[in-house]
């Protein structure tokens, strides 16, 4: 996707101010931020409208952040590097990538049985991070992406690991809930009552709790003390989507995957954790 803007830049005296007050790694860093907002290409002209840099400027440093590979030229414009989500992978350490690697072939086992969205995120803080994901021709459009971070709270996945996590599940309601859509459950009382749910029963749901029209189910991947270590989820669109078909197939993946989880990184899995995984 190209985006491409016919009108040029305006910029205010205060705004002129401001960017004579900012350093080259400073615009640099708006530039990388800007470009990561999009799905596809921009051009020099739009991207120095979107900062409110000047074209000379942004032209300047995307020349440098190309020369060092953070960026990438498709004909005349520009889209972030792939060694960027080298990087940000190893920003919640090691675990993620080993998952995402050790983890694969099960997600891949569940995209086969579903043929729905699949993905494999972990919990960092109040967030969850998507570790993997895997969609077909069937997808629905979604907010996630590998790398990408969503608030724990209003998905399914984050649901499954805050169960879990009393902690982080607290420090999510000290820090409230902003409602993505009508659907998303503000209450802390409520919530509180709906973890106590997934964590008895070892399922979460987010229906259409973080994207209008979108209906997701997850199963935690359980690790050593009955923790978990990852959780993984099938996501549909709401009209069509039935989470009960895919349930026992979740469950199956991520029993198969604590499994593996815990021969190959030494969490050892917890009888009283796999107990909550039973097969299909």
């Amino acid at each position: 996707m190209t985006v491409t803007s016919s009108s040029p830049a305006q910029h205010s005296p205060a705004q002129a101010d401001e960017s004579d007050r900012q350093t080259a790694v400073d615009k640099a860093l708006m530039l990388l931020k800007s470009l990561a907002e999009l799905d596809g290409e921009i051009g020099v002209s739009e991207l120095a409208r979107r900062t409110r840099l000047t074209k000379s400027t942004t032209f300047r440093l995307l020349g440098i952040l190309h020369r060092n590979d953070l960026v990438e030229r498709a004909g005349s414009d520009y889209r972030l590097s792939p060694m960027l989500f080298d990087i940000g992978a190893r920003v919640y350490g090691p675990t993620p990538p080993l998952l995402q690697e050790l983890l694969m072939p099960h997600l891949a086992d569940l995209y086969e049985f579903t043929h729905e969205t699949v993905h494999l995120a972990v919990l960092h803080e109040t967030d969850v991070v998507y570790v993997n994901k895997i969609q077909g021709h069937r997808a629905i459009r979604t907010p996630t992406r590998i790398g990408a971070r969503l608030p724990a709270y209003c998905t399914a996945v984050g649901k499954a690991l805050l169960s879990f996590d009393h902690d982080a599940a607290e420090a999510a309601i000290v820090d409230g809930f902003t409602p993505h859509t009508e659907y998303t459950c503000t209450d802390p009382d409520l919530f509180r009552t709906e973890l106590a749910r997934v964590r008895r029963d070892g399922v979460a749901y987010d229906r259409q709790e973080a994207v209008l029209g979108l209906t997701c189910v997850a199963v935690p991947v359980m690790g050593s003390a009955g923790r978990p270590v990852a959780a993984l989820s099938v996501a549909s669109a709401d009209h069509r989507f039935e989470p009960a078909r895919v349930t026992p197939a979740l469950r199956r993946a991520a029993y198969d995957a604590a499994r593996t989880a815990g021969a190959a990184l030494c969490w050892p899995a917890a009888a009283s954790g796999l107990s909550r995984m039973p097969a299909a």
